[in-house]
């Protein structure tokens, strides 16, 4: 190239580059030196910059030898061949040429899904909070949780739990604000809780939507947040800042704060709003089965009446419909065959279990003397009936009602005076408080293997009633599992009650939680230890409600101040934690201890209002005893004593605390193990300890103070 020609512009060769380009696709007979004598290029002069803004003219000479100006870039005119990569029919590759080359085939974007880790974490959080609605555990939530990683996406887990929960029933209502408690601080960290519950409150107007009562139930698991201590009082002011006062969050918080945080004994009417209960009554289930067996009998159609028998959806309770199809079959003896056939054919169908069938019969047969005021051949009908069921294979062959003596009687007649008689003791011991009196009377009626069935009404009467009578009902086991009562007896107790838990949510709809608080305060209370929960629960089939419970109130002690909670949970406390009344047990101590006057002491220990907390302050007056040297503590023990303030099974549980801290305590007073057996054997001199009891210590060693 001479060194006048200067160089091409970017733009000059881009021009030529489509030029060379066109001619490889058309079929003109232009070489692109052609090409390039029409479209010539301005090139500037040697030694001089290309000035900017000059653009390429577009120019041809006719045959007339005529310049004729055509469109810019060829593009039509007369004697124009057109654009450069105009082409008259488009270029077309055969894969079916020898010639073909698949280079040559344009290329196609493939667009692929990138999956968002938030998406994902979404996703398997869901699966999570399904499995632990199921199961309730919350041991594995947590584990499962802390395996899915993703830390930073915690606060999306607290708004798709409370937001599944708020679409479902109280039980798993309640176990959500479990589960957010147990995991407060120990896998979710405090200001992730926060930033979970802003979500929510962002997202209440979309909730209210699909749930109508999404403003009261948010405000609810805000409130029991608050309770709980996993949120604090202050989140709520700070919240209510950031929301529009038009919004459903603010709303939310509103009514949390007026309506449930305001309220005289919040805290306890939070922890036991949600009781998981069946909102149906044992006379509405009861008038159900009568009209589905008229109609059965009227129509005669088995599979009908086995549907709406499923429909129910009581399948606990199916042990009615024997009954009471037994009863019409009885009463009204035409429809007999037909009653056998609907029992028959529900018993093959697997829609009633023979548990239920045989518990069916049993009920009948318990029933029968009151039956036979209205039909006097009752009994012997009923002896008909039972051989041909188990004859046709729907009856259990083991099932047998029938004594020697002719009368069919289900339980023992001195079980039935038994259960009358402490029926009438439990009643005298919700009105008097009386303990000793309780534990005469028990010893009095000389019937210890009925120990459980004694739990077992127990517990079902205090259900029925206030917290007053729930707490006293905790308490009086603490006692008698001190005095007569073995763990084994307790055991055996909350086996009957879980039994029947499914009879019992019929007459008390939130038998359930009240159950699983039993069981967790029993566990409080050291009158169960955790493998005993094991082992009640071992002893039940794994599907009925009982294992539910069991399951719930392993979940109430695994979460974050389950003590104190439990403890509070009917009342039994004035409010204040555990730590604080241990304080105030230590003040009063140190009070009288400086000086202070016996009489004055008790009233202070009256005023805590703790009752089945006593124990404690047994241990801190017999530790301060030991450390002050000063055995003055005695005296107001012996007060407590004869004024019926501190119970022999309270004492028995200070003095065991003590024994079971020996080891300790002994770091600190090196004499620590004569004082307790000296404390010991005072103790029983004075009747305030069971005679059985006795000091790990050796006697050989107790000297006077």
């Amino acid at each position: 190239m001479a060194s006048n020609e200067g160089f091409l512009t970017n733009e000059q060769r881009e021009t030529l580059k489509l030029a060379t380009q066109a001619d490889v696709l058309s079929s003109s007979p232009k070489s692109p030196k052609t090409l390039l004598a029409e479209h010539p290029l301005k090139v500037p002069a040697a030694g001089k910059a290309p000035t900017a803004g000059i653009a390429v003219r577009h120019v041809r000479r006719s045959h007339s030898g005529k310049l004729i100006r055509v469109k810019k870039d060829g593009g039509g005119g007369k004697g124009t061949w057109g654009k450069l990569l105009d082409t008259d029919g488009g270029s077309h590759l055969d894969r079916n040429d020898p010639n073909y080359d698949s280079g040559e085939e344009p290329y196609q974007l493939v667009g692929s899904t990138v999956s968002d880790p938030l998406d994902e974490y979404k996703k398997a959080v869901v699966s999570l909070v399904e499995e632990y609605f199921s199961t309730g555990d919350v041991d594995v939530a947590s584990s499962d949780l802390r395996e899915l990683g993703s830390s930073e996406y915690h606060p999306y887990f607290i708004k798709r739990l409370v937001s599944m929960a708020m679409d479902r029933h109280d039980k798993q209502k309640e176990m959500a604000s479990v589960l957010l408690s147990a995991l407060y601080a120990d896998v979710i960290s405090p200001p992730q809780i926060r930033d979970g519950f802003v979500l929510l409150l962002e997202s209440a107007d979309d909730l209210s939507v699909d749930i109508l009562d999404a403003v009261d139930v948010l405000a609810l698991f805000l409130a029991r947040a608050v309770v709980d201590e996993i949120l604090p009082p202050a989140f709520l002011t700070r919240a209510k800042k950031t929301l529009p006062e038009s919004s459903k969050g603010f709303q939310v918080i509103q009514t949390a704060e007026k309506s449930y945080l305001s309220a005289p004994h919040h805290a306890e009417l939070l922890e036991r709003r949600w009781g998981g209960s069946t909102h149906i009554t044992v006379e509405e289930v009861k008038k159900k089965i009568d009209d589905l067996l008229r109609e059965y009998v009227e129509t005669g159609d088995a599979f009908e009446a086995c549907r709406c028998i499923r429909e129910l959806g009581v399948a606990f309770f199916h042990h009615e419909v024997v009954k009471r199809a037994l009863v019409l079959a009885i009463e009204t003896r035409a429809t007999e065959p037909l009653i056998m056939k609907l029992l028959k054919e529900a018993s093959e169908e697997g829609l009633i279990s023979s548990s239920q069938m045989a518990k069916g019969f049993g009920r009948l047969a318990e029933s029968l003397d009151d039956l036979a005021l209205d039909v006097p051949s009752a009994k012997s009908l009923y002896k008909s009936l039972v051989p041909k069921a188990i004859s046709e294979g729907w009856l259990d062959a083991s099932f047998s009602k029938l004594p020697d003596n002719g009368d069919v009687q289900i339980e023992d007649e001195k079980l039935r005076r038994y259960k009358k008689e402490v029926v009438t003791i439990i009643h005298e011991y919700f009105l008097s408080d009386d303990i000793p009196e309780l534990i005469r009377s028990l010893e009095d009626l000389g019937a210890p293997a009925f120990n459980p069935v004694f739990l077992k009404r127990l517990i079902t009467l205090a259900m029925d009633r206030k917290n007053r009578e729930k707490e006293m009902a905790s308490i009086l086991l603490s006692a008698l599992h001190i005095e007569i009562f073995s763990t084994e007896d307790i055991a055996n107790g909350f086996v009957l009650l879980l039994e029947s838990a499914e009879d019992t949510a019929l007459d008390i709809l939130d038998a359930s939680n009240e159950l699983a608080l039993f069981l967790a305060r029993a566990v409080i209370d050291d009158v169960l230890a955790p493998l005993n929960l094991e082992e009640i629960g071992s002893r039940l089939p794994p599907s009925c409600s009982g294992s539910e419970t069991v399951r719930m109130a392993r979940s109430l002690i695994a979460a974050r101040h389950a003590g104190e909670r439990i403890l509070r949970c009917w009342g039994g406390g004035t409010g204040w934690a555990v730590e604080d009344a241990k304080d105030k047990i230590q003040k009063l101590l140190e009070e009288y201890e400086s000086g202070g006057v016996v009489t004055e002491a008790c009233q202070c220990i009256r005023d805590l209002g703790m009752p089945f907390f006593n124990h404690e302050v047994v241990k801190k007056a017999l530790v301060m005893a030991m450390e002050k040297k000063n055995d003055r503590m005695l005296d107001l023990l012996q007060e407590c004593y004869n004024e019926g303030l501190i119970t022999i099974n309270q004492m028995t549980k200070g003095f065991t605390r003590i024994k079971d801290g020996m080891d300790d305590l002994a770091l600190d007073i090196p004499n620590a193990r004569e004082k307790f057996s000296f404390y010991v054997e005072y103790a029983n001199q004075k009747g305030w300890l069971p005679s059985s009891f006795e000091s790990s210590s050796s006697p050989a060693s107790v000297a006077a103070t």
